[in-house]
């Protein structure tokens, strides 16, 4: 019994990479990283564009970090200034 058991598992394991190995190009592409935006200005377009959707902002001790999610992918920004972060923050367009 534990020898049939060894060679189901075998077998499983077997189809279980090859199916991975099948699918791991659409998944790479339906599990995109974000994208991160170094320029203020560039942010303020992307956070303008039809299809962004929203606009999140995560404060930390050291950096504020702009997220805008858009159709394909989420763009982030990281501003270490307090003061450049509280002019993008007025700047960004409302209802997002």
């Amino acid at each position: 019994v534990s020898a049939l058991r060894f060679t189901f598992i075998e077998n499983l394991a077997a189809h279980v990479s090859f199916l991975w190995m099948l699918l791991t190009p659409f998944c790479f592409d339906l599990w995109s990283k974000p994208k991160q935006i170094h320029e203020i200005k560039d942010f303020l377009l992307t956070a303008r564009r039809k299809d962004a959707r929203s606009v999140k902002i995560k404060r930390s001790k050291d950096v504020v970090k702009f997220k805008v999610r858009c159709s394909k992918y989420l763009y982030t920004l990281s501003v270490f200034d307090s003061e450049k972060a509280d002019k993008l923050k007025q700047s960004l367009p409302p209802g997002r």
